[in-house]
């Protein structure tokens, strides 16, 4: 299962970005390295190639078949002691003799590869590496020539210090990377700045989204990319036709009730007419029948809205004004209201539909409490809210709370009412996608709580 930064596009489009990044840097280090090394190394063997042709061409034989010449390399480094670069004269026939060496090398001498491990080449020359002699690496190039006539021949040998040369190739792989690394830095911190410029309309789409789901706004609205606008355009047309679909339900609803409201104000009409025990079944079913009506449509109603747009209700101005009418209804009440944390929250539905969950609530506690009800409010998160009515009646068990939220399950048929009132506060909170909870108030009677959503910002905003 993806991990939230898994899933999201951002992280995926600067990771992807960032390792191809460091990879092509990689890749391109390696071969400028590579490319140094190969170039450092043939301008290493060249400058000894030449220094030893300069070589041969400063000797040559004297009296009695000794090798004679003052060769000059045109480097000072042939004349430091244990400098690493050096020169060798030897004889390489029997008929010459002597042994000429650079003033670095004097009086001591570099052991040779034996032919077999470091064979000539076809002109005759050939190059290995052997230790020096303060620890370093030497380079040698080698060849042997024929001096005169008399067939007198020489090897000639000239020794560079390869160690210098792998210091001054590793110092140039860690500027290298020095380098790289800093051009691979800033290439990562560009890539995750310009993504995150470049994906900031997706956010700004989100937050309009946002202003429209928790009522601040109707339509998005802003200025966006020309890839993001027809996104914008087309869920505009949603929200249009969600609102159409709204109008639409309400125009049915109240079509409906202005059909049935007259035929059950007749039936209401001719059961008085009717009179005794029969008028007396068919009124109360009809007011049932209203009821039920009124029900359904209050649902259909909560559900066509809930599809659209969101609507916003102040809690507070609505727990007060049924708190009033509590009051009235019930003089024989104590009403403790607590109002300190209903101020600035918000319903995110129609107030009619809070008027009628609280109401019925409300009235259920009116009907059961012997002398106090409780109504509180409070934030339970960002998005949610929380009501509580609580009285000190006799209180409800689990099963019995069960029969209760049954629609038209009465637990007392002496008290009046429909056996609606806690089902239609159950099916209101369910279409809001709330919930309805119910346990022992610490009044001594029953504790309804519900929690439903609730919409950020101010009505002003």
């Amino acid at each position: 299962m993806l991990t939230r930064a898994g899933r999201s596009l951002t992280a995926r489009v600067i990771v992807l970005s960032s390792l191809w990044a460091v990879l092509a840097l990689a890749v391109a280090g390696g071969l400028i390295s590579s490319l140094y090394a190969q170039t450092a190394e043939k301008g290493f063997d060249d400058l000894l190639t030449a220094q030893l042709y300069n070589l041969v061409n400063s000797v040559g034989i004297g009296a009695n078949g000794f090798l004679s010449g003052s060769p000059d390399l045109g480097d000072l480094r042939y004349v430091q002691p244990l400098s690493g670069w050096y020169w060798e004269v030897l004889p390489a026939s029997e008929n010459t003799r002597g042994r000429l060496s650079s003033g670095s090398l004097g009086i001591l001498s570099i052991p040779q590869v034996s032919t077999a491990e470091a064979p000539f080449d076809p002109a005759y020359r050939r190059s290995y590496e052997i230790p020096g002699l303060d620890g370093e690496t030497l380079k040698v190039m080698e060849t042997e020539v024929v001096l005169d006539a008399e067939n007198h021949a020489a090897r000639f040998r000239v020794m560079g210090n390869a160690s210098v040369l792998a210091a001054e190739m590793a110092r140039f792989d860690r500027t290298l990377t020095l380098y790289l690394g800093a051009v691979g830095l800033g290439t990562v911190l560009v890539n995750v700045l310009a993504i995150l410029f470049g994906l900031r309309p997706l956010g700004e789409v989100r937050r309009a989204l946002s202003r429209v789901r928790t009522g601040r706004a109707e339509r998005l609205t802003g200025r966006f990319p020309s890839e993001i606008e027809p996104l914008a355009v087309e869920l505009n047309a949603l929200i249009d036709n969600n609102r159409r679909i709204v109008e639409r339900s309400r125009t049915q609803v109240g079509n409906l009730a202005h059909s049935l409201k007259t035929p059950i104000a007749v039936l209401v009409n001719e059961a008085e007419a009717v009179g005794g025990e029969r008028g007396r079944i068919i009124a109360d079913q009809s007011e049932r029948m209203r009821q039920q009506v009124q029900h359904y449509l209050d649902r259909a109603r909560v559900a066509a809205q809930s599809e659209g747009a969101v609507f916003r209700t102040p809690v507070l101005p609505v727990l007060e004004r049924l708190a009033r009418v509590v009051a009235k209804l019930n003089p024989h009440l104590e009403l403790e209201f607590d109002a300190a944390d209903a101020g600035e929250l918000v319903f995110a539905g129609e107030q009619q539909d809070l008027e009628e969950i609280l109401g019925n609530l409300l009235e259920n506690a009116g009907k059961w409490a012997t002398g106090r009800v409780r109504l509180g409010a409070s934030a339970i998160s960002p998005e949610r809210l929380a009501i509580v009515v609580e009285d000190d009646g006799p209180g409800l068990s689990e099963a019995e709370i069960a029969v209760a939220t049954k629609r038209g399950r009465r637990l007392d048929e002496a008290v009046p009412g429909s056996g609606l009132g806690l089902s239609i506060v159950s099916d209101m909170v369910a279409e809001y996608r709330g919930t309805l909870g119910f346990g022992r108030s610490t009044l001594g009677g029953l504790r309804a709580e519900i929690a439903l959503p609730r919409a950020l910002g101010s009505l002003a905003a």
